[in-house]
């Protein structure tokens, strides 16, 4: 496991009670202890939430915060699946720093959450005096329903689609645009989108490939010490259509 990935305090296991309102969870500790933990996950989970899951919660370093732990793991497929979708940013920008994505090597410069379209964010801007910007969107995906395939949505996200299509114009403007998804798990073997989830989404990515945005994809080793980026997994063309 990578360093930088670890988490910077040990991680807490428990048991799911129930995840509600989307945002909230209801964890048993080990200790027999019953707490409310932060889900920073507004998609679905769909197959992540089942009641008694093997969960891992991390400790809020901020006394004055209002829940005391956040959800960062839960056990399913056989290994274990990053769910806190406030992570992959650095995930991928701590990877680009260390030279690990192959297909964004080269550049000098790294920003976050920088401004651009129609009242949107890029998640990083590769920018060097030598070559057009790259503009990263990533995506946390955590989708898997079988046959070692991750799929992106897990639910309808019309933001997503928003997403697709900035990143369609900032390809004709001749820089260079990248959807990024990466998947907070060990077990997949290839990705697709989830067309059967979010048709609009599926028609979105389509045009926006279409347009020259480059789809990239990886998969994360999960660990409770730490998730770092793993390996490429190969773009398929039909998800569950």
């Amino acid at each position: 496991m990578v360093t930088a990935m670890n988490f910077p305090d040990p991680l807490i296991r428990g048991r799911l009670i129930r995840r509600y309102k989307r945002f909230l969870a209801d964890v048993t500790l080990e200790t027999g202890d019953t707490v409310t933990a932060h889900c920073a996950n507004p998609g679905s989970m769909m197959g992540l939430a089942e009641p008694d899951s093997e969960v891992w919660l991390s400790p809020s370093r901020n006394p004055k915060r209002k829940l005391a732990y956040s959800w960062e793991l839960v056990r399913a497929g056989g290994g274990l699946v990053g769910v806190n979708t406030a992570r992959p940013n650095a995930l991928v920008e701590e990877a680009l720093a260390a030279g690990r994505v192959a297909e964004l090597v080269g550049y000098g410069r790294t920003r976050r959450e920088v401004p651009y379209g129609a009242n949107s964010r890029i998640d990083l801007l590769l920018e060097d005096d030598a070559r057009p910007p790259c503009y990263v969107e990533v995506k946390s995906v955590t989708l898997c329903r079988g046959d070692g395939l991750a799929e992106f949505p897990d639910a309808v996200t019309a933001r997503g689609a928003k997403h697709l299509g900035e990143l369609a114009t900032v390809a004709a403007t001749g820089a260079r645009a990248v959807l990024l998804y990466l998947a907070q798990r060990g077990d997949c073997a290839r990705f697709a989108v989830a067309a059967d989830i979010d048709p609009a989404y599926a028609r979105a990515a389509a045009a926006a490939r279409a347009a020259g945005v480059e789809i990239l994809c990886y998969a994360c080793a999960v660990a409770p010490e730490g998730i770092a980026l793993a390996r490429p997994l190969p773009f398929a063309e039909g998800g569950h259509i």
